[in-house]
């Protein structure tokens, strides 16, 4: 069967842009807010790392590259 690994928008990326924010601001704050709100980042990564599982790709290098395109500055289109 064919496979492609490249990013797709849509598959996890609300869930990865939102875990990104959080662990942004978690570190922003001191005490155990900072590690909740860590935790809970960390659980929204579930959802990528569960369609990388069930269409059989690596999750933990798909999760690598989605976070690497989400630190990435993004620009509008047409810019």
């Amino acid at each position: 069967p064919f496979q492609n690994d490249s990013v797709v928008a849509g598959g996890g990326a609300i869930e990865m842009e939102l875990s990104k924010y959080l662990r942004d601001y978690s570190r922003t704050i001191p005490g155990k807010q900072q590690l909740l709100i860590g935790a809970y980042a960390k659980a929204l990564e579930i959802i990528p790392r569960q369609l990388c599982d069930n269409a059989g790709f690596d999750a933990t290098n798909i999760l690598n590259k989605l976070r690497a395109k989400h630190a990435q500055v993004c620009t509008p289109r047409g810019s």
